[in-house]
């Protein structure tokens, strides 16, 4: 089974008439609430330093989507630890208020692209400089909003000297506790029985304190999944907690499977696919900022017993993709390379 790509994608692309947005919008949190379709995005633009912002539309539809505003909603705070970019959110709501996890690192990355692999810059410090400064790390803030257009930023999340991202919470909490999904890019080697970076899963009794134990949730298996790392905000079904992950070849090509983890014991995974469910095959998803192939969701909406897939193409656009929800549990259960329901 794959996911079906909408045919008008990109749904948003960059905007040449706002310089923070002309090079990039991609990677978008999206949340289905009170009858709009609230999506945030990463956007970039043409700049030297390549400073990363987050942006805002909405949709009634889920598909055509409008800016709201002509600056970003969340950026780098000038001289703060966030003052290299924000980026990458995810979104999830409890009881009244909007929750929201971010990337952000404490200096600009550059452009990347045109030079090694996932290249970073930071200014020549001392040795007395904590490591989050020396190699410009990136972390995890967390933001929160009740009308999904202010923001307060709340703080950090993870530790400040390890590299940490593609963190995302669960939207309720489970056994009277919040759960998060992270990516330590550290946490690999024989102490941690991963030798590539991997979904990881550990619990809280405050959204801001995190530290306990963190678990090894799931690690790369197949030729499309060297690496892994968490996408989606997991959603709540009847077969478990469906969430969509990436896997990046030993090609940095990045492709979609999907896992049902139980219900009441997060750490516990009862399906996980053994192919891949979206590629990247579209000119956007192929020839954009990043030439080797991306397809990055970070945006999962249930509608009407239908599941919209939101995610960057390659770095540099928007994109949907959809499914019957049904359809895609049936095909996790059937495709997948584990049973632990039992």
């Amino acid at each position: 089974m794959k996911l079906k790509k909408y045919s008008g994608n990109p749904i948003l692309s960059p905007n040449p008439n706002n310089a923070w947005e002309n090079l990039v919008v991609c990677n978008p949190g999206v949340i289905y609430d009170d009858g709009v379709f609230h999506m945030l995005y990463r956007a970039a633009g043409d700049d030297p330093k390549h400073i990363v912002y987050i942006g805002k539309a909405e949709s009634k539809d889920g598909i055509h989507f409008n800016r709201i505003f002509d600056t970003p909603v969340l950026m780098p705070q000038a001289n703060g630890f966030d003052s290299g970019s924000n980026e990458d959110p995810r979104i999830v709501k409890f009881e009244n208020e909007f929750y929201v996890t971010f990337a952000f690192r404490p200096y600009f990355a550059g452009q990347y692209w045109k030079n090694e692999y996932d290249q970073v810059e930071s200014p020549n410090l001392s040795d007395f400089a904590p490591k989050c400064l020396k190699d410009n790390v990136s972390n995890t803030g967390l933001a929160i909003s009740t009308d999904m257009r202010t923001f307060k930023k709340v703080g950090r999340l993870t530790e400040p000297s390890l590299d940490d991202r593609d963190v995302i919470l669960f939207p309720e909490k489970i056994n009277g506790k919040f759960w998060m999904l992270h990516r330590p890019k550290d946490y690999v080697g024989k102490d941690y029985k991963t030798e590539y970076p991997s979904v990881w899963i550990k619990s809280s009794d405050d959204l801001m304190s995190w530290n306990t134990q963190s678990h090894l949730l799931m690690k790369g298996e197949e030729k499309w999944e060297v690496k892994v790392g968490g996408n989606t905000p997991p959603i709540r079904t009847s077969d478990g907690w469906l969430l969509l992950y990436h896997g990046v070849d030993k090609n940095f090509t990045y492709r979609v499977g999907a896992a049902l983890l139980d219900l009441e014991d997060p750490t516990k995974v009862l399906y996980r696919t053994k192919d891949f469910i979206m590629e990247p095959e579209t000119d956007e998803e192929t020839k954009g900022l990043y030439k080797w192939g991306v397809v990055f969701p970070t945006g999962a909406v249930v509608k009407d017993g239908t599941l919209y897939v939101y995610y960057g193409a390659s770095d540099q656009w928007v994109n949907l993709a959809t499914c019957d929800l049904k359809e895609l549990i049936d095909f996790v259960k059937s495709n997948s390379r584990i049973n632990n329901n039992k």
